[in-house]
């Protein structure tokens, strides 16, 4: 989820050689497959909107991202601090806007801690979690571009 600084800053902070791509590719009526460093992850919709309910969303796979990433983070806090991770689990759900342009309106993140958390780790827990790379992203969104290939 981070990685060590290197080649130009971008316009925007990013840093050139520090671009990661990846293609999806159709598989199936609303199924599409992504390959990402020799991963596979498949999403789908759901049956009542015409998918066939083969895999998450690309909406659930977003709230998703957001979730792992706030749990890697207090993961690795933990790790750090030589705190058992075992129980460690992060609760996630998100509401849809019920106006225009189709968007996730909000986010509900709950980590719950390892049972035997000590109370004075608990604040410094949560601020390292909510520090996540894909948070901090949401906070500050980067450029995008979508464009039609020639």
């Amino acid at each position: 989820m981070t990685g060590a600084p290197s080649g130009t800053t971008g316009t925007r902070g990013t840093r050139e050689t520090d671009a990661q791509g990846f293609e999806v590719t159709h598989v199936d009526a609303d199924a599409y497959a992504v390959e990402v460093r020799g991963h596979h992850i498949l999403v789908d919709q759901p049956a009542d909107v015409g998918g066939t309910d083969t895999a998450a969303t690309p909406t659930e796979l977003f709230a998703a991202s957001l979730a792992t990433c706030v749990a890697y983070y207090a993961g690795r806090y933990l790790h750090r601090h030589g705190l058992n991770r075992a129980g460690l689990r992060v609760r996630t759900e998100f509401t849809m806007a019920t106006d225009r342009p189709a968007r996730v309106a909000a986010v509900r993140i709950v980590v719950v801690p390892p049972p035997g958390l000590p109370e004075g780790r608990r604040a410094a827990l949560l601020a390292v979690a909510s520090h996540c790379t894909v948070h901090n992203t949401l906070q500050q969104p980067p450029e995008v571009d979508i464009e039609l290939a020639p």
